[in-house]
């Protein structure tokens, strides 16, 4: 897919709970088909989601209007949408509480999702009273050039909504592929482990984070080496995922996270982006 030959229109009108790197990367990607509706939960920090978004629209095209994303801090405004994602915290209790208060505004024919990259797809539907409309849309960062979307449903989906949450991911240029509701669900749950793995290698066999990640691209073809990933993916979030999978999450990225080192979005992880 190429900016002169955009994706056909959105039958959705799409609202985006949050303003975060997934929220704006989301809501940029979707701006190409329809108009979005961002929910902040400030002024402050809908002024950031503004200039993100705008950012990352001038990325995946110039002539992409950014005013198409429009921002607002009442969250009953979400109401407006007929699909409608959150994408907070990697936290089941913040999601759930979002999508207990998503739920009470939602329309009647709304589709609720979460972004949710390795929390139970089942238990945040739970809390929304809305398990047949409820599914898990896990898309990845860079949401604009990242392809997959794992797709999790409960088994009281209808064969409506995941209708609906199929044509949204081929609508935003996607690959859906439905994936069971396990934690981690297929990629974070092979993924982490071997993020993990590397990080204890270098503390074990003291090798600095460059040259861990140039050997794996170098000799294992890897686009990106897998202390990059994990700064890229946030430590913090990082040590949710693999306390969520059950992985043993290494003692550097927990004291990394703890000082708020968090990676590309803090300017310093295992790298410094200052």
């Amino acid at each position: 897919m190429t900016t002169a030959d955009p994706p056909p229109a959105l039958q959705e009108r799409l609202g985006i709970a949050g303003s975060g790197v997934i929220a704006c990367g989301l809501a940029a990607t979707a701006a190409r088909v329809c108009d979005v509706l961002l929910w902040a939960r400030s002024e402050p920090s809908a002024q950031r989601a503004r200039a993100t978004v705008a950012k990352v629209c001038g990325r995946i095209d110039p002539a992409l209007d950014p005013k198409r994303v429009r921002i607002v801090t009442e969250l009953e405004a979400l109401g407006e949408a007929t699909f409608v994602v959150e994408a907070v915290v990697e936290d089941h209790v913040s999601k759930a509480a979002l999508l207990a208060q998503l739920a009470s505004h939602a329309g009647e024919d709304a589709v609720l999702a979460t972004t949710t990259s390795s929390l139970s797809v089942a238990a945040l539907a739970q809390v929304t009273g809305l398990p047949n409309r409820f599914v898990g849309l896990h898309v990845f960062n860079p949401v604009p050039r990242m392809e997959l979307v794992e797709l999790v449903f409960c088994a009281d989906a209808t064969p409506a909504t995941r209708e609906r949450a199929r044509a949204l991911c081929l609508a935003l240029g996607k690959a859906p592929v439905e994936v069971p509701d396990i934690p981690g669900f297929v990629v974070n749950r092979l993924l982490f482990p071997y993020l993990f793995g590397a990080v204890e290698l270098m503390a074990e066999a003291g090798i600095a984070a460059e040259d861990v990640d140039r050997c794996m691209m170098l000799g294992a073809g890897m686009p990106i080496g897998p202390l990059a990933l994990l700064d890229m993916v946030g430590l913090d979030i990082s040590q949710a995922i693999g306390e969520a999978i059950g992985a043993a999450v290494p003692d550097q990225v927990r004291a990394l996270a703890a000082e708020g080192a968090l990676g590309r979005k803090a300017g310093r992880g295992f790298y410094s982006y200052e």
